[in-house]
Formats: structure tokens, sequence, C-alpha cells
């Protein structure tokens, strides 16, 4: 087995479990000299010295040192941040560590808070933090991101308390420092947590490269119609290729004094059904909120929506549009295609000229082998993946090549998604035949 983070990643590389990518095995690097350092980094007995004075590199009496210097790795979706942590994490040698997403630790945080202020604290942070530490100074952070300004004006006194006491922090975001908490209010109060970031961490940005999670997604089905016991199988299925068959575990989202309940995330990927985003009271806040913090959103049983059901419609319209301004991909089932779920009712043709179009747009850019610009009905156990091949203007219902709406040309003969390309009518081996006709 494997004993550090950088052993680990090569030794995956080897086993041709992930290709090898130079950003990454850097960041490995970085996190094998955090691992070696931290063999030697130890925090004190209460007795010996303070709880949190430092154990010397020899054999003599012990003496304070600074604790190592933390890392943080900012990276577009899709490039490894969350792998690379996962080898550093497990293999840390620390007792005392813990893992937790950003939005979860500071939903921990304020419930401390809260309940230092009821047993009469003047001032909880430092209690906070002392608390905290106590527990916990090996702190590993997924999605690192600021969104909620009473977050934003304590994370300087915080982490300020908390790297005091000796607590060594690693986190991945998708944004880099100077953007955190861009635009946001009174944003100049922010802006010591960041000078303490660039202090107490190393940067490092995974350079851009090749999307690891979309190549995945290539491969997959991303819409299942219709509901029934084989389409939630496959949004099992898809989930688990997803986060890699971590099932993840509930989370929440804090959002202006409000807790939107996740039911369950990991790495990235969020899951939830219709009826926990759309039958529940949420809005555009909520639904920009987990657009933000998530690049994939798995959901399941859209249903056919009545006119009875247009606050539904409505609500489901407006994730729609989250998701589509955010670029987050899109995973579901549903009991028909998207022209079909909201046929007649107040705002049916709003929706119907939304939803299809965006969820199709989503949709394709998940699979940039085949783009979904018309969708049908097919009857039959099976979950029904309907997709329109943009060179030719031949549909293919679960991989079987039909006479099916047809689809725009492009101006050249470009290569073919592989179910286009089996029938031998419909063009040769390399292209669909398409010529330079609209």
């Amino acid at each position: 087995m494997s004993e550090t983070p950088l052993a680990a990643y090569r030794a995956l590389v080897r086993e041709g479990t992930i290709e090898r990518d130079p950003a990454q095995e850097l960041a490995a690097e970085k996190l094998n000299l955090l691992h070696r350092r931290l063999k030697v980094y130890k925090p004190l007995d209460p007795g010996e010295g303070g709880l949190f004075s430092r154990l010397g590199f020899g054999r003599t009496a012990p003496e304070p040192s600074k604790a190592p210097q933390g890392l943080y790795l900012v990276g577009g979706v899709g490039r490894g941040k969350s792998m690379i942590i996962d080898l550093f994490f497990d293999l840390a040698p620390v007792t005392r560590k813990r893992r937790l997403h950003f939005h979860a630790f500071m939903i921990e945080i304020h419930d401390r808070i809260n309940a230092a202020r009821n047993a009469g604290g003047a001032d909880p942070i430092p209690a906070v933090a002392h608390g905290f530490a106590e527990d916990t100074w090996l702190l590993c952070f997924d999605e690192f991101q600021v969104n909620d300004p009473v977050d934003a004006l304590i994370l300087d006194r915080l982490f300020n308390a908390l790297f005091e006491r000796g607590v060594v922090m690693v986190a991945t975001s998708n944004v880099a420092p100077r953007d955190l908490y861009a635009g946001g209010l009174n944003r100049d109060r922010f802006l010591p947590f960041l000078d303490l970031i660039a202090e107490r961490l190393d940067v490092m940005e995974l350079d851009a490269g090749i999307d690891y999670r979309r190549g995945r997604m290539e491969s997959m089905a991303v819409y299942f119609t219709p509901l029934g016991a084989a389409s939630a199988a496959a949004l099992d299925a898809a989930y688990l290729k997803l986060t890699n068959n971590d099932p993840g575990e509930p989370g929440e989202i804090v959002l202006r004094g409000r807790t939107v309940a996740v039911p369950t995330a990991v790495g990235g990927v969020a899951r939830f059904s219709f009826a926990e985003l759309c039958e529940t009271p949420l809005g555009a806040a909520d639904y920009i909120a987990i657009a933000e913090l998530y690049h994939t959103l798995v959901l399941a049983d859209v249903p056919r929506l009545t006119p009875e059901k247009r606050n539904e419609a409505t609500r489901f319209v407006t994730l729609i549009d989250a998701l589509y301004e955010h670029k987050v991909k899109l995973v579901c089932t549903a009991d028909t295609g998207p022209e079909d779920l909201y046929p007649e009712g107040d705002g049916s043709f709003a929706f119907a000229r939304t939803v299809s179009s965006v969820v199709a747009t989503r949709i394709a850019s998940a699979n940039a082998s085949t783009v979904r610009t018309r969708w049908g009905t097919c009857l039959g156990p099976a979950p029904s993946l309907w997709m329109i091949c943009p060179h030719s203007g031949w549909s293919a219902v679960n991989g079987q090549i039909t006479d099916g709406f047809p689809a725009r040309r492009p101006a050249a003969v470009v290569p073919a998604p592989p179910w286009c390309t089996t029938a031998a009518t419909r063009g040769n081996s390399q292209s669909c035949g398409a010529s330079s006709s609209m």
C-alpha cells in the first residue's frame, strides 16, 4: 500500500486507473512535502508547554514551532482536485483530521458561536476556535467558496484564531483566493482574510487541461425516460460513476439566514429529487446557490406536470435557468421528454421553449459527441435515450438507428457519433456524409 500521496498517485498512473497529468503530479508533490512535515508536527498535551506547542526535531526539550504551510488548490471542474485531496487526506499521518465541505464547516461554526453566546461568552470566536482546534488540527475543505456576508465578516478573526492554535488547512476551490466573495457586501472588510490566506497557504492553480469528469460523461446517457425501476437504476449508476462510487452524504447550504437541505453530495456532484427542489418553496437565490456550489446536478423523478402544478413548473424553469447560466451539467430521470413535461397550463409555452432548449443545450454540453435537439416518447420497459446526430440528421433511441427528427447540418464533413456510423446507408465509416447544405 502506498504511504505518501505522490506514491499513491503514481501507483494509480501505473495501474492505468488514471492518466498522468503534470499539473496533478505537481499538486501531489506539494502535498507530499506537507505529508512529510506533518509527520514531525504534533500538538503537545496541555501540560507540556501549552495546548499547541510544537515538538522540536531533536530529542531535547520541545520548542514551539510554526505550523506547516497549507495548500489552496484552485482549478476548474473535472481537473482532479478532489481526487488529489482524497489521496492526501486518506494517507495524512494525523489522527485529529477532518475533511468537510466548506458550507458544512460554516454551519458547524455558527452553531458553536450560538452555543457560546448562550453560555454567556462576550466574544465567542476565540472560544469556538479553541474548541475546534482541540478536536481537529488538520482541516481539509472541499469547494471553498464564500457567498454569505455573515460568513465573510468573521472569517479573518476565525482563521487567525485557528492558525494561532496550530490548525493546518488544505482546500480545493474553483475560485482563486483573489476572487473569493467578489462583489460581496462590505468586501473591504473581507480583504484581510485574503492576506491571511496568502500568508498561511501555498496557492497552486491546476493549469487548464483535460476535464476528466467531462470525459466520463461523454460516454454516459444523461436523460432517462419514462420513470420506473429501470430509469432509477440507470440514474443510480450514473451518479456513482460521476462520484467514483462514493455515495456522498447529506449537507446544507446557509443562505441569508435560511438553510437549504442537500440530500446527498460529494466532490461537486449533488443529488436531489424534483420534489425536493420544485415542490418546496425555493426561489432563484436558492437555485443560484446550488449552481454556484456544484458542477453537476443529478435530478430524479421529474413528472409530467398538469395545469394545477404551475408553481412547480415555474420553479423548474427557474432552476434550469440557474443551471444554464452557471454551466452546471444535468443528469435526470423524467416522465417524458422536455417538450411534453408541461403541455398545457399557465406559462406552458414559455416552459416548453425554455426547458426543452436549455435542457438540450446543457445535456449536449455534457456529451460532446451528440446533440439533443428534439424529443419523443419511446414505449417499453427500458429507459429511452433520444439522440440526434448533428451531422446526418438521423436519430437513435437506445442506440438503434431510427428515422428521427431532422437536424441542421454543419458546413463540413466531420466525424459522426459511433451509433450513426453503424448504418452503412447513412454514410461511410468516417462520416455521415453531411454536406455544406443546412
